[in-house]
């Protein structure tokens, strides 16, 4: 039989026994890592009390960072929801004649605002004016010095939904809110791609909904992805690429690669009403849209009033990290729904058919295509997706650990990156490195910090005779309590924000399920453990093991119930 490792398929070559070593290398290190402190603490107690104040220390100031980061991504969001893109777009459809009037404007404001403008009302709403209109004159002068400037006329897209064994109502309010956004309808074609292996039953639920929502696209495609195909794993990743292979066999000739602009979303994915113009506007103001991918903030907020609150915990804390790495795009990478130009999709033959996370996988296909030239792009507007929730609670639990596993197994990108970087000695050296590192620090930190964090603080009293006796055995937990407990004021504000961020509540739940909403928060260590720590440290081991995963969907339930209006 055929060897199988993390690279087979891939497109890089390399020693079975070298790929092995590199799978294991990440799970040994993790390992390690996580055993030492008992070890340590026999031998080296104080090593390990003074690393473990160290470490509260940095998470002290990484947790006031985040927190940080978090705001500004927040009021980035609302700020870009409140845009009027399509506004924006009329402009650079005409930006010549707009920029003219746009720097009129900056002169005149220039002119009325005073130098103390900081010193009233008027001069501070003087300034603000002045500074927007200053920003968007400098915007239409990029556009309009690149050699090859875009109009939002000639931009098409193509959303790809996958789809597997979803109901009709997970999938008909997803096409709904395609259907209902702010854009153009005329240059959207929808491919709804779904699996042969869902059967004849869900054959007849795509044909039902193309029946529906044919004529609210410019073009509808169903596309079957047949199943048993050599050299494809089962999963979103072969059949959204068979799809956009057969899609572009159909319309290749028509449109030129570099002016459409792909969209993937799964099953329950819903875009904001401003996201197509927004993308649009992103990737024709950008000069560099052939090198970038464009990450919009997924919202697990669709079914949140509904879902136990374990997964309320991680929803919104799966949201919250990609709006906090949205505001250092360095480490932002592809993540459920993303977007890039057809040209850059070509050139990429789509996305991984045989990998469990496509979407992060897609970004290293790319970065090294283009030899280091590619770079996530943050949306600040959302797609709203469904937190975890099956027909039964114990379903739920099980099928949110999956899934977090399923992410936590892009760990499998280390081996396939350490080869590529061999591969491509043409990418300056140090950014090979930081990649790489960023890479495996992510999963490292995922699957050791609240381990570290929880535990290691006690241990030298425990496993060590003679520290028990000193000052620092008794000051080591109350230093680490202290320090933890100042880190609640980050806990706080991302509890502030979550309540912000809530849909209006359904009308069957009464205001205790508020006071719930914030109470939930006194599971996050159980649930940073159970679901975060132990998931990813599941992935690690079964690649060190050599028992790969695949690719495994996940329920979508959806909770139907008639609304009775509260009186």
């Amino acid at each position: 039989m055929a060897r199988v490792n993390s690279l087979t398929g891939s497109g890089l070559k390399a020693p079975h026994s070298i790929v092995r070593l590199l799978e294991i290398l990440p799970g040994l290190i993790t390992w390690l890592f996580l055993l030492s402190p008992i070890i340590l603490s026999i031998y080296q107690p104080f090593a390990v009390a003074y690393f473990i104040i160290a470490l509260d220390l940095y998470w002290l100031l990484k947790s006031f960072r985040m927190s940080a980061a978090l705001i500004a991504g927040y009021r980035r969001l609302k700020v870009a929801m409140r845009g009027n893109w399509n506004i924006q777009l009329k402009h650079l459809e005409g930006a010549s004649s707009s920029c003219s009037i746009l720097k009129q404007d900056v002169a005149v404001l220039r002119a009325r605002t005073p130098w103390y403008w900081f010193a009233s009302r008027k001069g501070r709403k003087l300034h603000e004016e002045l500074v927007r209109t200053e920003v968007e004159a400098e915007k239409l002068d990029s556009y309009l010095l690149q050699h090859k400037a875009v109009k939002p006329s000639d931009i098409y897209h193509v959303v790809v939904l996958a789809t597997y064994n979803e109901t009709l109502s997970t999938l008909r309010p997803s096409l709904q809110a395609v259907a209902q956004a702010h854009y153009d309808m005329k240059k959207l074609i929808f491919v709804l791609a779904y699996e042969e292996r869902g059967g004849d039953e869900m054959k007849e639920r795509v044909e039902q909904l193309q029946s529906e929502f044919k004529s609210s696209f410019g073009a509808f495609h169903l596309i079957r992805h047949p199943d048993g195909v050599v050299g494809e794993h089962k999963g979103k990743g072969a059949n959204i690429s068979h799809a956009m292979h057969e899609l572009l066999s159909e319309f290749k000739a028509e449109f030129d690669p570099h002016n459409v602009l792909v969209t993937t979303l799964d099953a329950d994915h819903r875009p904001d009403k401003d996201y197509f113009s927004h993308l649009t506007y992103a990737y024709i103001t950008n000069p560099n849209g052939r090198y970038t991918s464009f990450q919009p903030i997924p919202m697990f907020f669709n079914n949140i009033w509904d879902a136990p609150a374990p997964m309320r915990i991680l929803a919104t804390g799966n949201s919250f990290w990609v709006i906090i790495n949205s505001m250092r795009p360095q480490f932002l990478r592809n993540f459920a729904a993303h977007a890039q130009s057809l040209e850059a999709l070509i050139d990429t033959d789509f996305w991984s058919i045989i990998s469990p996370v496509e979407d992060g996988h897609q970004y290293w296909r790319t970065f090294f295509r283009y030899h280091g030239e590619h770079v996530v792009q943050p949306l600040f507007i959302p797609i709203y997706q469904d937190a975890t929730l099956s027909k039964k609670y114990i379903s739920t639990y099980k099928n949110q650990y999956l899934q977090l596993q399923r992410w936590a197994y892009g760990v499998s990108d280390i081996p396939y990156v350490i080869v590529a970087n061999f591969k491509h000695p043409e990418i300056p050296l140090g950014k090979r490195l930081i990649q790489l590192w960023r890479l495996f620090e992510g999963h490292f930190s995922w699957a050791t910090t609240p381990f570290i964090l929880t535990f290691v603080a006690w241990m030298p009293l425990y496993f060590s005779p003679t520290f028990k006796n000193t000052v620092l055995a008794h000051q080591l937990p109350i230093i680490a309590s202290q320090i933890m407990t100042t880190a609640l004021i980050g806990l706080f504000i991302t509890v502030w924000i979550s309540i912000l961020s809530l849909p209006p509540r359904p009308h069957r739940y009464t205001w205790r399920r508020n006071v719930a909403m914030v109470l939930q928060w006194l599971l996050l260590p159980v649930v940073s453990l159970g679901f975060g720590s132990i998931a990813a440290l599941d992935a690690q081991t079964r690649l060190m093991l050599g028992k790969y995963l695949t690719f495994r969907v996940t329920e979508k339930a959806v909770r139907e119930v008639k609304e009775v209006p509260r009186t």
